[in-house]
């Protein structure tokens, strides 16, 4: 009985910390009280002013050609769709995260993702956002969407992605 009661314990230990924020920082969701996990610290989607809408609306992520930090025509257009929401929304920082897929070298590849980041950050300044608010980082191939050797998985983690927090 007390193997089973310990078996049960680890295995609510594992589902509680598959519940933990992807990117390390704080978790972005609550206890709701007595009705599960809700979104509210993200806010509702359905709120123009939330970031829950910002993610799911506007779009938080724009992707790269193989080794290249130039945006495409698509890039260019959610960066122009982020700015108008960031601009009307000030209070909110970013933080611009650049990434690569698992080709190259650890070091080639943390410098490509700063290169995208940067890019991104000067395309949003350049569109009237607040230097100020902006922080960038680069995370290389050590963060991938998905892990796979085939081009559907590297176009995915070819990207810049802005994060947004109060």
């Amino acid at each position: 009985m007390k193997l089973l009661s310990k078996a049960t314990l680890v295995a609510a230990a594992l589902v509680l910390a598959a519940c933990a924020n992807p990117r390390g920082g704080a978790n972005d969701y609550e206890y709701g009280a007595g009705a599960g996990i809700s979104s509210t610290a993200l806010g509702d989607p359905g709120d123009p002013a939330s970031i829950a809408y910002f993610n799911t609306t506007i779009g938080d992520t724009v992707n790269f050609a193989v080794n290249s930090s130039d945006l495409t025509e698509q890039g260019q257009i959610v960066l122009r769709t982020q700015a108008v929401w960031l601009n009307r929304n000030p209070a909110y920082s970013i933080l611009i995260e650049g990434h690569a897929d698992e080709r190259g070298t650890r070091e080639y590849n943390i410098a490509l993702g700063a290169r995208r980041a940067a890019r991104v950050e000067q395309f949003l300044i350049a569109e009237g956002v607040s230097a100020g608010r902006i922080r960038t980082v680069s995370y290389g191939k050590e963060r991938p969407i998905e892990v796979c050797a085939a081009q559907r998985c590297w176009d995915l983690n070819r990207r810049a992605v802005t994060v947004v927090s109060n």
